[in-house]
């Protein structure tokens, strides 16, 4: 008897992992739900203006960030926070609470099956990789292979799901997505039409441009946004010892933004980051290199991939520093259809 409940009390379980997985709609609740506790349907439509379009997004602000929206005064804020927490479970919950909820997490193939062994599955949904290394070290081929491999169903181990791209570099080319996307048996026009791409200038234009994006995410099925640099604009605009403080500080807003995106929809973010000279990188290294954006970035970058160059057309990865993955490295290939498993 008791054998018999246990096998069904699995199967329920089984059913609840699978509903959570399938019912896209849980993952983020719309900040549309307000209206039936009561809040203004003005005040809401200020809030979407601001780019808070979820009750778990509204949940990430401060109250000081909130009052600073135009005609929100602190008593509306006040209101607002307690009717978001009466929606949406920001609090305490169990461990076995947290592994259900990690069931939601898609992993997209990179295009290399040794590349996806190292990171336990391909790059993950609720986190930020990074990857950093010299230029042609494949961190942009990268990015352009995720592009296509995203938008694969999750049975070939896509995220079947749009891309976005926002571009401080210049390096985002389109007709690369093609033989991409022919290599992988889908149709290249298709394809371009699910991925939106914009070009950031300034440090704040690729802030505002995270800024928007939620309202695109919260009506469309987004899986990967990639920011190729994030720190290129931030060594432009801020110059010298003097402004490296502020620099840090609007560094940190922006990774806290990519976070929180990652989180409140799913997503997976995936970032490239350039590399400084380190000279008392030690005595016994040849070309001792390090990552740029300091500490803070560090902190904030879930999963750090090292990339460099092999010989031809080869590439390294290296797991720098991951949560849940142990250090080690793989060789992947960059070929005219993307990332591939290198060839001997």
């Amino acid at each position: 008897m008791l054998a018999t409940l246990k096998a069904e009390d699995q199967n329920q379980l089984q059913l609840v992992e699978r509903e959570d997985i399938d019912d896209e709609e849980d993952l983020f609740e719309a900040i549309d739900k307000l209206i039936a506790q009561g809040i203004n349907a003005g005040d809401i439509k200020k809030l979407q203006d601001a780019g808070i379009y979820t009750c778990n997004g509204l949940m990430m602000h401060t109250k000081k960030n909130l009052t600073g929206i135009k005609g929100l005064s602190e008593a509306k804020v006040d209101k607002i926070c307690e009717a978001a927490e009466k929606i949406v479970n920001f609090g305490y919950i169990t461990g076995s609470d947290a592994l259900l909820r990690r069931k939601a997490v898609i992993r997209i193939t990179t295009g290399s099956q040794a590349l996806d062994e190292l990171l336990g599955g391909g790059i993950e949904t609720l986190a930020i990789t990074e990857a950093f290394g010299e230029f042609r070290s494949g961190k942009t081929q990268l990015a352009h292979t995720l592009c296509v491999s995203t938008q694969l169903p999750t049975s070939m181990r896509g995220g079947n799901g749009k891309v976005a791209y926002i571009d401080t570099e210049g390096t985002f080319r389109p007709d690369r997505i093609v033989p991409i996307a022919e290599r992988f048996g889908m149709d290249p026009g298709a394809v371009l039409d699910n991925i939106i791409y914009a070009r950031a200038y300034t440090y704040e234009h690729q802030y505002n441009l995270l800024l928007g994006l939620a309202a695109k995410m919260s009506e469309e099925p987004f899986r990967l946004l990639i920011v190729d640099s994030v720190i290129a604009l931030f060594r432009v605009d801020f110059t010298g010892r003097g402004e490296l403080a502020e620099r840090q500080q609007k560094l940190a807003q922006m990774l806290s933004r990519l976070i929180k995106i990652a989180e409140e929809f799913n997503v997976a973010v995936y970032m490239t980051n350039q590399v400084i000279a380190d000279p008392g990188g030690g005595v016994f290294i040849s070309d001792p290199k390090k990552p740029a954006g300091g500490h803070v970035l560090a902190h904030a970058a879930t999963i750090r991939l090292m990339f460099r160059k092999g010989k031809g057309e080869q590439r390294i990865c290296k797991v720098f520093d991951a949560p849940n993955l142990p250090e080690a490295e793989h060789v992947f290939q960059i070929t005219p259809g993307g990332i591939a498993d290198a060839k001997d």
